[in-house]
This record gives C-alpha cells, sequence and structure tokens, in this order.
C-alpha cells in the first residue's frame, strides 16, 4: 500500500520562517521533484525521522544550517530515487556481484587516506568519488549536462571551503577524489557523518541500537549501480565508520577482506575534535569544545573495543600500524593485496611510486605535523593514554606521546 505523505503546515518563526525540519514534507518534496510516486524501499523512513527530530532538539541549527540540512537530506533522497528508477529499466542491476571487496578501517587520523590512494593508483580498482555520490548517473545527462553537475558539485565544495576555511587542511576534497563510505551510507541517513555534523546525541544513541544493516544493503546495492558503468572493477572502500558496523557488514559483504590500521589514540583525538568542530561551527549556534572532546573519545574508546573483539574472533582482519604506512607505503599496500588474495603487478607498483614521488598528489599525512590542544576539548593526555591502554597493549601500537616528558614523539 503506497505510503500517504503529510506535508507538514509551516509554524511560524521570527519573520514566517519554518521553526522547524519535517521529515515527511521533504520527503514528499523529494517526490515532488522527481515526479515519482514513492520508493522502492522505504526503509530509510525510520532513521531519517529520528535524525531530523534530534536536529530540531539537539542540534541547536541557525536558519542556514536547517536549510542546509533540508538539501542535504533531499540530494540523498534524489539519489535513492534515481537509483529506484535505473532498477526499473534494469532490474539485473540488484544481481550484479561484487566480489571480495577491500574495506580499509580502524583509528581515523591514522594514514588510511594515503593508502587508500595509494591502492587507487591500480586501473583495475575503484572506489566511489565525490561527483559519483552526489550524481551516480552522471553520463545519463548528456555531455553538457554532465559538465553542469560537474561544475555543480564543485561549487557546493567551494561554498564548504568558504564557510569552513580550516576543513580542506583536515580533510581534502575535490570532486574527482575517493570518498569514505560515510558519506555512501548517509544517503540512507544511518551515518557517523551526521554525527560529525550535527550535534545530535540522541540520534547516535539510537542507532547504535538500531544497527547498520539496511545501510550496509544500500552501500552495496550503490556499488553495484557504479559497477555498472564500470565493469571488471575490484571495490577498495574505506571509513573510520565500518569499525562500529562490522558484522553488518560481513552479513552483506561475506567474502570481504577487512583491514585494520592502528595508530595511538591520545595522538588522534585532539584532530577528530577539531574536525568534528570545524564540521559542525557553520550550521549551530553554539559551540561546547568539551562536549566534543567527551563525545569522540567515548566513541573512540568503544570502537578501539570493537576492534579487539574482531581481532579475537574469528575472521581473518590485515593489522597495519601508522608507521607502517609511512615508511614503507609500497609494503603496506602489498601486504593489503596479498590479504585479499591479489598480488602488486610490477606496472601497478610503478604507478604508486611515480604517484607517491609527486608531492602534490600524496597526502601530507607525515609532513603536517599539526598540533591540536587536547585540553581545549577538555581531554587530559595522562587519562585518555590510561583509557586506551587495552587497545594500544592489545595491538602494540607506538605511544607518540611520552607521559614523562610530556610532548609528542
Amino acid at each position: 500500500m503506497q505510503k500517504e505523505y503529510r506535508i507538514a503546515r509551516a509554524t511560524p518563526l521570527e519573520g514566517g520562517r519554518r521553526s522547524a525540519l519535517d521529515a515527511d514534507e521533504i520527503v514528499t518534496a523529494a517526490l515532488k521533484r522527481s515526479g515519482r510516486r514513492d520508493f522502492a524501499d522505504l526503509s530509510f523512513l525510520l532513521p531519517l525521522r529520528r535524525l531530523i527530530a534530534a536536529c530540531n532538539a539537539e542540534g541547536n541549527l541557525s536558519t542556514f544550517g536547517r536549510r542546509v540540512v533540508r538539501f542535504d537530506v533531499l540530494r540523498c533522497l534524489k539519489n535513492v530515487l534515481e537509483l529506484d528508477a535505473m532498477e526499473e529499466e534494469q532490474p539485473e542491476v540488484r544481481s550484479r556481484p561484487l566480489e571480495r571487496p577491500i574495506f580499509i578501517t580502524g583509528m581515523p587520523r591514522s594514514g588510511t587516506t594515503l593508502l587508500h590512494r595509494l591502492l587507487l593508483q591500480d586501473p583495475t580498482a575503484a572506489a566511489p568519488l565525490v561527483w559519483q555520490l552526489v550524481y551516480p548517473y552522471l553520463t545519463r545527462h548528456g555531455q553538457f549536462g554532465a559538465r553542469l553537475r560537474r561544475l555543480w558539485v564543485g561549487a557546493q565544495l567551494q561554498l564548504m571551503q568558504l564557510i569552513a576555511p580550516d576543513l580542506n587542511d583536515l580533510h581534502p576534497f575535490s570532486i574527482e577524489a575517493p570518498e569514505e563510505c560515510s558519506e555512501l551510507t548517509a544517503q540512507v541517513f544511518q551515518s557517523s557523518r551526521y554525527l560529525a555534523t550535527y550535534r545530535v546525541p540522541t540520534f547516535q544513541r539510537w542507532l547504535e541500537g538500531y544497527g547498520y544493516r539496511n545501510a550496509y544493503r544500500f552501500h552495496r546495492r550503490f556499488l553495484q549501480h557504479l559497477d555498472v558503468q564500470m565493469p571488471d572493477r575490484r571495490w577498495i572502500l574505506k571509513a573510520p565508520d565500518h569499525v562500529f558496523a562490522l558484522d553488518d557488514l560481513r552479513a552483506i559483504y561475506p567474502d570481504a577482506r577487512i583491514v585494520f590500521v592502528h595508530r595511538d589514540p591520545v595522538r588522534v583525538l585532539a584532530s577528530v575534535a577539531r574536525l568534528t568542530e570545524v564540521l559542525r561551527r557553520p550550521f549551530t549556534r553554539s559551540i561546547d569544545p568539551a562536549e566534543i572532546g567527551h563525545e569522540v573519545s567515548s566513541l573512540w574508546n568503544d570502537g578501539a573495543e570493537r576492534m579487539i573483539r574482531a581481532a579475537d574472533g574469528p575472521e581473518s582482519i590485515l593489522h597495519l600500524q601508522y608507521r607502517q604506512i609511512l615508511t614503507d607505503p609500497i609494503e603496506a599496500a602489498r601486504a593489503v593485496l596479498r590479504h585479499a588474495g591479489r598480488t602488486l603487478s610490477a606496472e601497478t607498483e610503478a604507478g604508486m611510486r611515480a604517484w607517491l614521488s609527486g608531492a602534490h598528489n600524496a597526502p601530507k599525512h607525515g609532513s603536517a605535523r599539526r598540533r591540536y590542544d587536547l585540553a581545549m576539548f577538555g581531554l587530559e593526555p595522562q587519562s585518555l593514554r590510561a583509557q586506551f591502554a587495552r587497545y594500544t597493549e592489545r595491538f602494540g601500537v607506538e605511544l607518540e606521546w611520552q607521559k614523562s616528558s610530556g610532548s609528542w614523539v
């Protein structure tokens, strides 16, 4: 039975503006814009309603923030509807195999971007690119239409750089860059991307209990649509998010090859907190750095414990250290491919070395020695060291903060 979506009645605010977002109103608007009557799969609806409720109740969104949330949700729903339409024309897309994808995950700010982009120098490898996550079927719009849409994606990235000028230093963006899976699962509103961009603690707690099974069903579905357009590729994915959804990931990708990258949490948490602050600031009326520090330290303490449990389980996981990636990235890439039953060809290795030699291409993980003040986010190194001791001892993680000297290695 088709769902009838309610059009929300605007609640007056200053100047007659809407005081709150309404999930059903946004869904109705997406259907109207697409000219479709319904969605093929409504599993996204409950997470969307929970997200919007949290944004309204806790996000302390500015007027600009509310508009950005609505725009973002509409963009995601547009893509879901486009996949629905394509599957009516080509139902075989949903049965397309995706064999032994590689998922790179682990502690954030740990060199995974460098490793991921290095592996993608193999011309037979693929990952979702930024523009594909906005327009999964760009080529259907013709050459002129595709060019306009690429320009539109670029304009959105430039706007984000204007309103959050520190963002590109923390997480570089470009329309041709491979993007993390958190942007893919965000399209069905089950992603840590929302937790980083908006203050939505009740949504985070709800999502932890709800799980990510439907998110990974959509993840696979989206990749199948990209795979139709880029056949004979080997998918290499990455996101810290995967740590929190390993059971759901394996249920949808039973032959996935998992890679954990480890790094000293005390070294990275201030950077994670700073990224969260930079992402949230343009959309909210106020920021509490200490609250952000508590959020990210609690989240990644949970993530560390999950990695310990996963490592003690029966599944084979490749473990790499941050320092390994920095000192010998080619060998780290070789280890990942070996873990997936693949080999590093001489041609691909040459391409990797050429890419690494281009200083403007490779992410500057090792050279950009940024310093972020833990105290600014209410965090204290010795307390964090004790909090994460099980993790650092279990995986032999190099400690980059020395208690005796009170300084970074």
